[in-house]
């Protein structure tokens, strides 16, 4: 139960099950009581600590404003539960490894104890202490000493300083961010569109939970005022009414000053209202801005590649408009990018070049399925053969009238035809029309000569290309199929045909 478990989440940072079992082994040699921050147990226990951390948060500020009466047994039991629980959490803390850089955990307990008492221990303690209750129970003793006056007096005032410490609870906020950050990264590394689920979840929470503060607030310091009568409680006399009504016209207050959309069901008149109307109004613009930033960077992350290409787009635009060119250029401008990149751009040289030659491989085949299944020239080659010439390729887009090949320039290309219909026009013959799975271009790649035919668009054309560096380095690798397109380049040349999608598959 202390020991990481075998999980999607322990094989991602550890690497392997292998991985997995040395981490197991190195929080045994530490000693039985070292908890692994993704062990079965920190999992669950944080789950509970995330839920009772939440409950605390809307439960304690609505109880201490709008109930007098804090010595109920529930209520009591609730405090004592809950900071029983945090007391316990505050000693676990002091033998849960801590994740560094790298996906190492520190696991020594001098260091894990030195670095929670240098961070979060002052704040963990403070929220998880009964200051009230101890103030409590001192203050007392020393009550029954004093007049009936004097006591009644002292009484109501211990009661308000009460509720004001037991504000404290609120700093379990800053362990509630750090445990919902914690699950964040858990999320990230496991589900994408999970984790991008529950950033937005929690910043509508935070946006909830300080709308409910600030009701809270809203109504209790005129409560801790004995509600003097220019106060908003006074105005719409709600002293003595329930606390449905009370929590309801403060939330309404809350948010309207908050979103700065008016002042609630009056304008402030007191000088407390006023402040609270501003510091509301400063908070809830902050958030906002925070907020608003937040969910601008989120949703711009989720589709990056589409943003990419926006931006870029936005450079061509700038860039038609600078030199003035005329509207049909620009119109065919457009049309190709969005056939080239269908509105997503990737920088995917980058992208697989940083990954394995076995991954590279794996994925350009996938990638390229389509164009090997209708070429028969690779229907029953090698293998390895396809997949070199596969690695080697560049993803080209033609438009119509697109002039693909020139008749007499220099060949430094030959093509591969993925979707799309092309015309081969050679000098003085019939022109032949190519389509999915056919291939041309690869006669002057054999004879280092010059183009004997032109080739066009007919529509859009997405072609894959194979430079003649590429095309002599593959050929070295596999000199059969040199051999077999020396043949077919001959035998085209001497029939005058230049059809290549019907002429049999080659054959190593």
């Amino acid at each position: 139960m202390l020991q990481p478990g075998v999980n999607k989440f322990s094989l991602r940072m550890f690497g392997s099950h292998k991985g997995v079992a040395a981490e197991q082994a190195r929080v045994k040699s530490y000693g039985v009581w070292i908890i692994h921050p993704y062990s079965d147990f920190r999992f669950y226990w944080d789950l509970v600590m995330l839920l009772l951390m939440m409950s605390n948060l809307v439960i304690l500020p609505w109880g201490i404003t709008f109930f007098e009466d804090q010595n109920t047994m529930p209520w009591i039991t609730f405090n004592v539960l809950s900071d029983t629980l945090f007391l316990m959490d505050l000693v676990f803390n002091f033998r849960t490894g801590i994740p560094v850089e790298d996906s190492h955990i520190i696991l020594d307990p001098k260091e894990i104890r030195i670095h929670y008492l240098r961070t979060w221990f002052m704040v963990d303690f403070i929220s998880s202490i009964p200051v009230d209750y101890i103030f409590l129970v001192v203050d007392l003793e020393s009550l029954h000493e004093s007049s009936d006056v004097y006591r009644t007096a002292r009484a109501l005032r211990i009661v308000r300083f009460t509720k004001i410490l037991s504000l404290l609870r609120l700093l379990r906020l800053s362990r509630l961010i750090r445990y919902i950050h914690q699950w964040e990264e858990i999320f990230h590394m496991t589900y994408d569109l999970a984790s991008a689920a529950v950033r937005i979840v929690n910043l509508i929470g935070m946006m909830l939970l300080l709308c409910h503060w600030d009701g809270c607030l809203t109504f209790m310091v005129p409560m801790l005022q004995d509600f003097p009568p220019d106060c908003w409680v006074s105005k719409n006399d709600m002293v003595n009414s329930t606390w449905h009504l009370q929590y309801s016209y403060a939330l309404f207050m809350a948010m309207s000053h908050m979103l700065c959309i008016g002042y609630g069901a009056h304008p402030p008149e007191g000088l407390t209202d006023v402040w609270l109307t501003m510091i509301s109004m400063v908070v809830g613009a902050t958030c906002y801005a925070m907020f608003l930033g937040h969910a601008t960077n989120l949703v711009q992350s989720l589709d990056a590649s589409h943003r990419q290409y926006q931006e870029k787009y936005k450079q061509v635009e700038q860039y038609m408009s600078f030199h003035k060119l005329p509207a049909d250029v620009r119109q065919r401008i457009h049309d190709y990018y969005e056939q080239r990149f269908q509105g997503k751009m990737f920088d995917e040289d980058s992208i697989l070049g940083e990954l394995s030659d076995p991954l590279k491989e794996e994925i350009v085949s996938y990638n390229c399925r389509g164009l090997v299944a209708n070429m028969p020239l690779f229907a029953n080659t090698d293998p390895h053969f396809v997949t070199v010439i596969l690695t080697k390729l560049r993803f080209e887009v033609f438009q119509p009238a697109d002039l693909i090949i020139r008749e007499g320039t220099l060949g430094r290309k030959m093509y591969f035809i993925q979707h799309g219909t092309v015309t081969v026009i050679p000098r003085g013959s019939k022109e032949i029309t190519l389509n999915d799975g056919a291939y041309f271009g690869e006669i002057c790649l054999l004879t280092q000569g010059r183009r004997t035919a032109t080739v066009k668009a007919d529509t859009y054309c997405r072609l894959y290309s194979l430079s003649v560096d590429s095309f002599n380095e593959v050929l070295e690798e596999h000199p059969l199929m040199r051999r077999a397109f020396e043949s077919v380049a001959v035998d085209r040349l001497d029939r005058g045909t230049r059809k290549p999608s019907y002429h049999p598959p080659l054959d190593e």
